[in-house]
């Protein structure tokens, strides 16, 4: 029956689905895919921008006092606004990813028409 198909019927699987239509819908789901990668990629650049912005924040904040100071507090504090940069970027009430984004996806288009050569 296989055989028969695509003997008679020229485009169509086995599954009875257009083949082409099934490259266009691969095609789309990789896009889906490369959209959802640079989206977190912009998304990590958001939360490194806001990483930095919140580190000279707190570079003048003096840690004195009977438990401040030292090194452990510098690490953790460290450690603390880089997740503060994180739930920021998740929150996207910023909105440098959405900038980062729109940046990448035009810089992609602009490839794939040889504006530019990447």
């Amino acid at each position: 029956m296989d055989m028969l198909a695509t003997n008679i019927f020229p485009g169509i699987d086995k599954t009875g689905l257009n083949i082409e239509s099934q490259k266009e819908r691969l095609a789309q789901l990789k896009d889906v895919k490369n959209t959802a990668e640079i989206k977190e990629a912009a998304e990590d650049f958001e939360a490194f921008f806001l990483t930095k912005m919140l580190e000279s924040m707190y570079e003048g904040v003096s840690t004195d006092g009977m438990f401040g100071g030292g090194h452990a507090e510098k690490v953790y504090r460290s450690l603390l606004l880089d997740e503060y940069g994180k739930a920021m970027a998740k929150t996207g009430t910023v909105g440098v990813a959405d900038y980062v984004m729109k940046s990448i996806l035009d810089m992609q288009e602009m490839e794939s028409k040889g504006f530019i050569q990447g």
